[in-house]
């Protein structure tokens, strides 16, 4: 083949206008597209024969942002809804902080919409670290409740922080714990390690509390937490850990995820990860946060059928 100045430029005019339109794909099409539902059945090990439970998860909403405007948090909620789970979960992150606030919506205002969800088994919430990252009194306080667990309680929703609730479904028992942050409060920097943390988290004592031996899904906003568990007392009633916090990158083209807030890369992006027989199941999230826009990861919503 022939290679003259014409083909070249036109080359890279192609190219430029790909990467262009591809931008524009990013940046105002998918974060604000049709959501995706994020389906997985699963029976993990030690899980109780014949107990079926639909679990409805929902992550990091970041109200307010470019693409999260009221309307779409109500949007969120009717899909919630519509897949008539036994049980809803709420994973964290569902504030924005100033600098990434496009729309106005107010702690009262979000937190009034998910306050509409609700499940014959109920809803149970977490923090992410933004709800402490973005409160800036508790932030330089370093401790106290934030606005964002204020709100979601005065909506009806209450905060799991290291606590658990034993539930039951045809007479039959399980747990829902829901473990406290573990990015709370910045505490500095390193230059090799990147930002240093204090979280809240207490793995340990969290799990302890199901101690009738009835299986555990636990609600961990990051996903790191489960590289630890094989170092935990407590585990051996453990069926599955949900997470969200990643945002499974918010780009992903071919595999390549150039931002992982994790210091484990990759290994707890997005999806199902089994490791030593132990399940995790991270949320890519429904807003943005960093970058407005998502290339190659949706915004969803998961469902997780376990003992189907």
């Amino acid at each position: 083949m022939t290679v003259t100045r014409r083909s070249i430029l036109k080359v890279g005019a192609g190219l430029f206008l790909t990467g262009v339109s591809g931008g524009a794909y990013a940046r105002f099409v998918e974060p604000g597209g049709s959501m995706a539902l994020a389906r997985y059945r699963l029976t993990p090990k030690g899980w109780t024969p014949g107990l079926q439970l639909r679990l409805v998860a929902l992550a990091d909403l970041h109200c307010g942002s470019a693409h999260m405007p009221l309307s779409r948090v109500n949007d969120v909620v009717d899909i919630a809804h519509s897949l008539q789970p036994d049980v809803i979960v709420l994973l964290g992150d569902y504030i924005t902080g100033r600098r990434r606030m496009v729309h106005e919506v107010s702690p009262s205002m979000w937190a009034k919409a998910l306050g509409r969800l609700n499940a014959p088994l109920g809803v149970h919430v977490i923090l992410g670290n933004h709800e402490y990252w973005d409160d800036a009194v508790v932030q330089r306080r370093g401790y106290g409740e934030t606005v964002g667990q204020k709100a979601l309680e005065d909506a009806g929703l209450p905060v799991l922080n290291n606590q658990a609730l034993r539930l039951t479904k045809d007479g039959m028992p399980f747990w829902v714990a829901g473990l406290a942050d573990q990015l709370a409060f910045k505490i500095g920097h390193d230059r090799q390690r990147g930002g240093l943390y204090r979280g809240l988290d207490d793995l340990s004592g969290t799990l302890a509390q199901a101690s009738d031996g009835a299986p555990v899904i636990l609600l961990a906003h990051e996903p790191d937490i489960f590289a630890s568990l094989p170092d935990t007392p407590h585990t051996a009633n453990l069926a599955l850990t949900l997470s969200g916090h990643t945002h499974g990158g918010q780009i992903n083209i071919l595999g390549w995820r150039p931002i992982i807030p994790s210091q484990f890369g990759s290994r707890f992006a997005h999806g199902r990860i089994i490791e030593e027989e132990r399940n995790l199941i991270v949320s890519a999230g429904l807003g943005t946060s960093g970058p407005p826009m998502r290339l190659g990861v949706p915004p969803e919503v998961v469902v997780v059928e376990l003992g189907a």
